[in-house]
């Protein structure tokens, strides 16, 4: 067994405000202590590790892609900051070009792990989004914090929210172009579930293609489309540039929406539960560190924005991570709802709601034929005992319940009490 380095869990240096009682832990008693919740919880990993007495992490070092978008921020800093290191590991971030690239190296096994849209993951599972393979969700990265932009050109017209790009639509009827980042992934239905919102059918209304994040603002620029569904920077990027308005955040859509995930295969979980466990709790350490204050923040902004990250002015960045909001057009404002990493434990609990409610908007699109086990699915992916192992370990609070109740943008509300009555009940669907 490897020799346990003697930490503390929150540094001081990091963040003043840590609690007294978190000084002096060790990894070892860490991963003790998840180990004890393993063995008391109903449904244990298999592999036997902790009934093993074996704390230390099967696979030192850890491949995690990531693409540049904000917030792939708590990957990087864990790796940056030496959150890794506390628990044994090393994180390597891997930055790439596609989100159909990520797909293909978590499926090889080329990743370990990966900052991922929520649907690829489910797309995965269940075979619509190319390869089929068994995945995991280890927890929620983040919420909040990505954007629906239409063009300069198009606001201009008056197209500069919603209402106006409908009104514009019935006035020069054409074909409208509108770009999202993956097919199951968030960014496709956060632009359709705006879209569907004022009646505007996506698959029918207007023609949607999938662009790669860093591309959207050039793509954009030589007119290749109207609009567009990403995280940031890249929708502040294109108001710096003088190309496009923010028409409206994702949390218009949904207030507090799930965003990206750490996401890995089944079997990586399986053969490697301690490694898992030890890459959870880095990056939990990096997501409550970057909320702790506003010069955490900044500090963030200023190292994810180099070239080797998300290659983009820190003005790009640091804005939107503050909640400080413009329009483009003159219209500025501040959004308590802005991106958020941790907020207290809130962001990071897996929800099994989460996933199904994107197994909805699947089945609403056409993405899949039948309603699956919408529940059994999510049980399959999202690692809930695994979650509150660690979160149990930093005493970081969970929820009581796995599933919550959210009234997005039409007032509908979705709790997962009725995911196939949910999935059916829109007017606006394929």
């Amino acid at each position: 067994m490897n020799t346990p380095k003697h930490s503390p869990l929150f540094s001081r240096e990091l963040n003043p405000g840590a609690s007294d009682r978190l000084e002096g832990l060790s990894r070892r008693q860490l991963l003790q202590a998840a180990g004890a919740a393993a063995i008391g919880a109903s449904s244990a990993l298999p592999g036997g590790a902790w009934a093993a007495g074996s704390d230390a992490p099967e696979k030192e070092e850890v491949r995690i892609g990531f693409i540049p978008l904000t917030d792939c921020a708590s990957i990087v800093m864990a790796s940056v900051l030496g959150f890794d290191k506390k628990y044994g590991i090393k994180i390597i971030p891997t930055k790439e070009a596609s989100w159909a690239g990520v797909r293909d190296k978590l499926v090889s096994g080329e990743l370990d792990m990966a900052h991922v849209l929520y649907g690829l993951v489910y797309g995965v599972h269940l075979g619509t989004a190319g390869p089929k393979k068994d995945m995991a969700v280890l927890m929620t990265l983040n919420n909040n914090g990505q954007g629906l932009t239409l063009s300069k050109a198009l606001a201009d017209k008056g197209a500069s929210d919603l209402n106006g790009l409908v009104g514009l639509m019935k006035k020069e009827p054409r074909e409208y172009t509108f770009a999202q980042t993956f097919p199951t992934g968030t960014h496709a239905m956060w632009l359709y579930y705006w879209l569907a919102s004022a009646g505007v059918n996506p698959m029918k209304d207007v023609k949607c293609i999938v662009v790669p994040p860093p591309q959207m603002v050039a793509n954009m620029r030589v007119g290749n489309m109207d609009g567009f569904s990403v995280g940031e920077p890249w929708n502040h990027r294109a108001i710096v540039d003088g190309i496009g308005v923010s028409a409206a955040t994702s949390q218009d859509v949904w207030k507090d929406h799930p965003e990206k995930v750490l996401g890995t295969t089944a079997d990586f979980v399986k053969k490697y539960p301690n490694t898992a466990r030890a890459v959870m709790m880095a990056v939990l350490e990096a997501s409550r560190w970057i909320d702790a204050s506003l010069q955490n923040k900044m500090k963030m902004a200023e190292t994810v924005a180099q070239k080797a990250y998300i290659n983009t002015s820190v003005d790009a960045i640091n804005q939107r991570i503050l909640g400080r909001y413009q329009n483009g057009m003159g219209k500025t404002w501040d959004d308590p709802n802005h991106m958020k990493f941790f907020n207290d434990g809130a962001v990071n609990f897996p929800y099994l709601s989460d996933g199904m409610w994107f197994l909805t908007q699947h089945k609403r699109w056409g993405l899949l034929k039948d309603h699956p086990d919408y529940l059994g699915v999510a049980k399959q992916i999202n690692q809930v005992d695994l979650y509150k192992q660690v979160a149990s370990a930093m005493k970081i609070s969970v929820p009581k319940d796995v599933m919550r109740s959210s009234k997005l943008i039409d007032g509908v509300v979705w709790d997962g009490k009725d995911p196939k009555k949910y999935a059916d009940g829109f007017k606006v669907r394929a």
